[in-house]
């Protein structure tokens, strides 16, 4: 239907309603691609197009999954192991990924620094995958075993709280302590620009433990400390930062 400043009401307002049935289809159409993404998720599976270092199959039940790309998928895995060791930068693992090798699947094109960043951080090359906020347990051949990804992470961490040190503030603990609950690294942030807390950076999955004053930290600091002894030394011949601690303690 063709409108124009002579058309009707009566053909503008069939035309409105063509085109609220289209809306309605294509947003129906777009809930139900939702609704099956998530229920792939809950099985295990991972819902969309394979990310790098992975291929879509066909399985023998007819399902679409995924599976390591015998080409990419060993690279993939050199790119975490030499991560791991803690002597390079993002930028140089990039180098030597893409010396070895690793491109975009289609295009062939060289993986940028970035795209580097996120495979490094991605949940899905090991046994788990992230889907719209939640961590699901995968069906799938993972490429890296679970320590190997912890252990980039851990790396990731510590480097990201150097950065955020130099960057903004000297926080006393930041890359000193690691959360108790899922051992991601604990950070320094100052609240009203006066108030300094600490908090886990919840890279290892979505993690409910709650801020931490710094006072309440240095208290537990000057708790150990104080239960330290020192027998080996007689008064007169301890340090001067040694005797202020033990001043303090007493």
């Amino acid at each position: 239907m063709v409108l124009s400043r002579e058309s009707r009401s009566s053909e503008k307002f069939m035309h409105g309603i063509k085109v609220l049935m289209a809306k309605n289809y294509i947003d129906n159409l777009s809930e139900e691609a939702r609704k099956g993404m998530r229920e792939k998720a809950e099985q295990g599976l991972w819902p969309t197009f394979a990310p790098l270092g992975y291929r879509n199959v066909l399985a023998p039940n007819g399902k679409r999954v995924i599976e390591p790309d015998p080409e990419l998928a060993p690279l993939i895995r050199g790119l975490f192991e030499s991560y791991a060791h803690g002597t390079q930068s993002i930028k140089e693992a990039a180098q030597e990924a893409r010396s070895a090798g690793l491109t975009f699947r289609k295009s062939g094109s060289r993986i940028p620094t970035s795209t580097v960043h996120k495979i490094l951080r991605t949940r899905l090359y090991m046994e788990e995958f992230d889907w719209n906020g939640r961590i699901y347990s995968g069906t799938h051949a993972p490429i890296v075993p679970r320590d190997l990804w912890d252990r980039v992470q851990a790396t990731l961490d510590g480097r990201k709280a150097k950065r955020h040190r130099r960057a903004k503030h000297d926080f006393a603990f930041s890359g000193l302590i690691e959360c108790g609950h899922c051992g991601s690294a604990i950070v320094g942030q100052i609240q009203k620009q006066r108030y300094v807390f600490y908090h886990c950076t919840g890279y290892r999955g979505q993690c409910g433990e709650p801020y931490v004053r710094q006072e309440v930290i240095e208290q537990k600091f000057s708790d150990v400390l104080c239960r330290l002894a020192f027998e080996s030394y007689r008064a007169s011949e301890r340090p001067n930062s040694l005797n202020q601690a033990t001043a303090a303690c007493s």
